[in-house]
């Protein structure tokens, strides 16, 4: 083949990209036609926070382009009261493979062989997290095993920037809109999880075990979905998926990174003299009132300020104090057995600090060497929480046991699949995941201090959710399945062991 020919064959090969209207004019589609951002999503095959750019200015390609083009047309032709905008096109160009992304992902891929939920392409499709080739696909979603293999986010173009064009033509769209009819607009975010759980009983006939099991099943995505209703209208923007540091990434496939969430696990080691009775409180809803904690809003930047920014929140590298009440109280690192720095997350930071202040005088300051932090805000996801917990109470009180395990699900889910998951394609922080898990321990440890400071005695203190007590303890904490009360677990006596293990 000459020169020439070469040149022909690749300009033949392409062909313009279909045009979209200018990122406000999407957005604007969107909402006249009352349709979330998940709704929207979910049909085109992409995750929330990818629609999220695209109305911010980033630009699809190939045929995942070719649909969201088609469906804002059809919205446009379906709604003739909005104003025009013109559609600005993209000119062709030429993209290459990228072997090296796709070599490493096979290789990704090869030590995930025993995964049953992997599927090898035999043509790669866009990653999920990234929107570049994927050579795998993982419950049902494209995307690369590895996430050091995932393309970082790149700016959104400007509007003349040209768009990549694959090398074969996309295909042609089906001939109806590939969109879901849109939900009923609820009358508050609650409403989608009564709504759930009635569509479930009725899809199962009122068989309430097969409804729980399909409930339980599409927890993740319920929450995803509950999420993004219930930051409609808020003042900050949720960056789904930043550039995340190497000490947030695990060391190996399986292992964990490198912050310490010290999660408690204390007995005390001498016990008052005498036969006393222990009373064992469960802390109800520990993860879901861990849901309002200082949550970092966006992309985390390195410091090396050994002074601590409130108004920041994120991972911090420090040289803990000595702690001298291990006979009375928990260490507040949890069990740890290396001394030295380490990382830790905000409310780990933010409880050494309250502990070394004048009113507590329990420790010295901790000394903080670096930090991976961004501005961040206590209520970020209060709305979020305060819509599980309305659905929880309401449970409760109707003994309503298949929502109350589906919102248990809900919220549990959410926390443990943000983080490196397979099962959590919309969400990738895994800063939230420790620093939520480990507002939940600093939570449990607060009640021990509370305890003690109110006379009790503490026996052990162990998890997200429990205190082993000697002395009144209902002068102290509420009794009841509220989020704000504590329930008997157990009782026995000090010369008895505990009647279920250590966990």
């Amino acid at each position: 083949m000459s020169d020439f020919e070469a040149i022909d064959s690749l300009l033949a090969a392409l062909r313009p990209q279909a045009p979209l209207p200018e990122p406000r004019r999407r957005r604007e589609l969107r909402e006249l036609a009352h349709l979330s951002k998940a709704e929207m999503a979910r049909a085109l095959g992409v995750s929330p926070s990818t629609l999220t750019a695209w109305e911010n200015g980033r630009e699809p390609a190939g045929e995942t382009r070719e649909k969201y083009a088609y469906l804002l047309n059809g919205l446009a032709a379906k709604l003739p009261t909005a104003p025009p905008t013109p559609a600005q096109p993209a000119p062709p160009t030429a993209t290459a493979p990228d072997t090296a992304a796709d070599t490493a992902a096979g290789e990704a891929a090869a030590e995930n062989e025993g995964d049953e939920d992997v599927e090898h392409l035999t043509t790669p499709e866009p990653c999920v997290l990234c929107g570049h080739p994927a050579p795998t696909r993982v419950a049902g979603y494209a995307q690369h095993l590895d996430p050091a293999h995932c393309h970082p986010a790149t700016p959104a173009p400007h509007p003349t920037t040209p768009a990549p064009q694959p090398a074969t033509p996309p295909q042609k769209p089906s001939p109806t809109p590939p969109r879901r009819a849109p939900h009923p607009t609820p009358g508050s975010p609650t409403d989608l999880i009564h709504q759930a759980v009635h569509a479930a009983l009725t899809e199962h006939q009122g068989d309430t075990q097969a409804a729980s099991a399909a409930l339980l099943k599409r927890a993740i995505p319920d929450a995803m979905r509950l999420l993004d209703e219930t930051r409609k209208g808020a003042r900050y923007d949720v960056i789904a998926h930043p550039w995340i540091p190497d000490v947030l990434k695990k060391q190996t496939s399986r292992g964990p990174d490198q912050i310490w969430e010290a999660r408690p696990k204390w007995t005390r080691p001498e016990l008052p003299r005498g036969p006393h009775q222990v009373t064992a409180l469960d802390i109800n809803g520990a993860y879901l009132s861990a849901l309002k904690t200082h949550l970092p809003l966006g992309q985390l930047e390195h410091s090396t300020d050994p002074t601590h920014d409130r108004r920041r929140a994120g991972v911090h590298l420090i040289t803990p104090p000595a702690w001298e009440h291990e006979t009375e109280l928990p260490n507040p690192l949890g069990q740890r057995d290396e001394p030295g720095p380490l990382w830790v997350t905000e409310p780990t930071l933010r409880l050494l600090l309250r502990l070394s202040s004048p009113r507590h005088a329990l420790c010295e300051p901790p000394r903080i060497h670096e930090s991976y932090t961004s501005g961040a805000t206590e209520n970020l996801l209060e709305k979020f929480r305060i819509a599980l917990k309305d659905a929880r109470d309401t449970a409760i009180a109707q003994r309503d046991d298949i929502t109350l395990e589906y919102v248990k699900a809900m919220y549990s889910k959410f926390v443990s699949t943000m983080g490196e998951s397979n099962y959590n394609r919309e969400l990738y922080r895994p800063d939230w995941m420790h620093i939520i898990r480990s507002q939940a321990f600093s939570n449990l440890w607060l009640k021990a201090l509370k305890a003690r400071d109110e006379g009790l005695t503490p026996v052990r203190v162990m998890g997200t959710d429990e205190l082993h007590v000697i002395g009144d303890w209902r002068r102290v904490f509420p009794e009841g399945r509220g989020v704000t009360e504590v329930k008997i677990k157990d009782t026995y006596t000090t010369e008895e062991e505990p009647p279920y293990p250590v966990r």
